[in-house]
């Protein structure tokens, strides 16, 4: 809608100590984060048993804005795709300026 603004997406890792592939989803939120300038967050899922009750068996769990996006595996475009659809920004081209346009070709007279 008009006059509207798309919250800020935020990504929540769910992890536990130990957890291997939970070092390889960080890295790959990590990057994706920096990349779309967007806040991230890890959350130790033994500090809740809530949160060890729910996501035990699949972390590590990817969360944007608070919604289950992904669990065990964290697919670097998936993410991306998701998180521009919430509210991050593409990133600019290399010095800030939009790509140039491409040229319009008049027909020969």
């Amino acid at each position: 809608m008009p006059g509207e603004t798309a919250t800020p997406a935020l990504i929540t890792l769910l992890s536990r100590p130990g957890c291997h592939l939970c070092d390889d989803a960080r890295e790959v939120i990590s990057r994706v984060a920096a990349d779309l300038g967007v806040a991230w967050e890890e959350r130790d899922i033994t500090r809740s048993e809530r949160d060890l009750l729910d996501y035990s068996d699949m972390i590590p769990v990817t969360l944007i804005n608070g919604v289950q996006h992904d669990f065990w595996h964290v697919n670097e475009q998936r993410l991306r795709a998701a998180v521009l659809a919430r509210g991050g920004d593409p990133p600019e081209p290399p010095g800030g300026l939009e790509a140039p346009a491409t040229p319009s070709r008049r027909p020969r007279p």
